[in-house]
């Protein structure tokens, strides 16, 4: 079965926004069809403008467009709104909104990656529903659009067929997690694999980043959100913190909440979480050397955390994302001549 993927682009677009799912759904057409489960590519993607014709992304690069009055949105399974600068403009274009609200009724999945979700609250496509958007948008996206319920934690939300995703990378999330939808998680890994990416941040992944938060975060909070960061072994219980900062218990959580919108402990252990993450990635340090390092004082602990918050052991975290596919992929997909299309 054919899935004709439309992906709504518009000046200044973001490249990657467009790029990124794309290129998810083309490499799950290459390995089907490698591995024998279907002759034609099974993915079709179209970009759409307002007007068509080339349409100038925000790093510069042109990408040529069909114009919404010559793409009947019937004849489409699948419906990305792109993000980027040019969003909010995009989300007055009366032509984008109207063509989004008759597509809402006519196809599968109707969805936007990152400020996208702004030109699908616009359509009033939105309304009552979760939705995701880049960290840095959510609160004016909740308050331009206040009927959204927005999840300002969520990498990607799929609400009654409607999907919205986080910044940028989301996307790939997002698309990776269509693609099971569509196929089965044997593909989907083996996508994921092959586009070197962790397979599957959930759609309730944290978009938390404890570096980013800290260096943008102002006030007398600052040098000890950076100082967490920097040495998460240290003794990081609350009354330590507190002690550091010269306030009393009571009034420290008070300002921290106020400033991070989180308790103390659990915005260390997301910190913590993070660093453990990134020294799993990027280094061949033991499991309980990297808890040590990061923080947790054993792989036990460690290992409760990551279970509870990504639902996978450190191991299998390290395993996923960095193991490249030890078989070819026919061999990876025998099985999905016989999964669901």
């Amino acid at each position: 079965m054919l899935r004709k993927i439309a992906i709504i682009v518009f000046e200044d677009t973001n490249l990657l926004d467009v790029a990124g799912p794309a290129q998810v759904f083309r490499t799950a057409a290459e390995q089907l069809i490698a591995a024998g489960a279907a002759v034609e590519p099974p993915y079709e993607i179209v970009l759409l403008s307002a007007g068509g014709g080339a349409v100038t992304s925000s790093p510069g690069v042109q990408l040529l467009t069909t114009g919404l009055a010559d793409a009947p949105c019937s004849d489409f399974d699948t419906v990305l709104a792109s993000g980027g600068h040019g969003a909010q403009a995009a989300a007055s274009n009366e032509r984008v909104l109207g063509w989004l609200r008759e597509a809402s009724g006519k196809v599968r999945r109707i969805g936007s990656i990152c400020t996208g979700a702004f030109l699908l609250a616009a359509a009033g496509l939105l309304h009552g529903r979760r939705a995701a958007t880049h960290w840095g948008y959510c609160g004016e996206l909740q308050a331009s659009y206040p009927d959204v319920d927005v999840d300002s934690d969520s990498i990607f939300v799929e609400d009654a067929g409607c999907w919205t995703s986080a910044g940028v990378t989301s996307g790939m999330d997002m698309a990776l997690a269509m693609v099971e939808e569509d196929h089965g998680r044997e593909l989907s890994l083996l996508v994921a694999r092959r586009l070197v990416v962790f397979l599957k941040r959930p759609g309730g992944q944290s978009q938390f980043s404890a570096p980013l938060e800290a260096q943008s975060t102002e006030g007398p909070l600052a040098p000890l959100l950076n100082s967490i960061v920097d040495n998460p072994a240290a003794d990081l219980r609350t009354e330590a913190l507190a002690e550091r900062a010269n306030m009393s218990l009571r009034n420290f959580y008070r300002v921290f909440e106020e400033t991070t919108g989180v308790p103390p402990a659990e915005w260390v252990e997301r910190a913590r979480l993070q660093i453990a993450r990134r020294l799993l990635e990027q280094t061949s340090k033991h499991v309980e050397q990297v808890a040590d390092q990061a923080g947790f004082g054993s792989g036990d602990r460690m290992r409760r955390v990551f279970l509870r918050r990504l639902g996978v052991s450190p191991s299998d975290y390290r395993a996923r994302f960095t193991r490249p596919p030890s078989h070819d992929a026919g061999e990876h997909i025998s099985v999905l001549t016989s999964t669901r299309t």
